[in-house]
């Protein structure tokens, strides 16, 4: 299990290096091919080559849609298929990059099954401006939430 927000840097050449916390345990269950895209070009989505593709198989049983057709425009690109190098560095796409402004320091966040990244100030602010409410607790039922 993944947990919490861990900083990282993307470098000068595009690279993140994958927090140490989460590199040895995705590598160990998911090996290091991984499928970057976005949905919004706002952050990064790093997925697990082997969750991208339960998407992929999900999205291809799905009926053609205005939606499915903007989720593949935009998952495509700016969407990479990338491998983790020795060092666990991943190459951010260049055009998510900068539409998304990935460079120096970032959040890498965990969300079910696959890595977000995201400029630090970013992450602050929309963390910052949506605030979990009562109301989203019970609306998710969880208890001792």
């Amino acid at each position: 299990m993944y947990r919490g927000n861990q900083p990282a840097k993307v470098d000068a050449a595009g690279r993140l290096k994958l927090p140490e916390k989460f590199r040895g345990t995705v590598l160990e269950i998911y090996g290091p091919e991984f499928y970057v895209t976005s949905k919004d070009g706002e952050q990064a989505e790093l997925w697990p080559l082997k969750e991208w593709e339960k998407i992929e198989v999900a999205l291809a049983n799905t009926p053609s849609s205005k939606a499915k057709k903007r989720l593949l425009d935009a998952t495509s690109y700016y969407g990479q298929e990338v491998e983790m190098d020795a060092q666990g560095r991943l190459l951010l796409p260049q055009l998510l990059r900068e539409k998304a402004g990935l460079k120096g320091d970032v959040a890498v966040m965990w969300q079910e099954t696959k890595f977000v990244v995201i400029p630090d100030g970013r992450a602050r602010e929309k963390v910052e401006a949506n605030p979990v409410t009562g109301d989203d607790l019970d609306a998710l039922g969880i208890p001792g939430l």
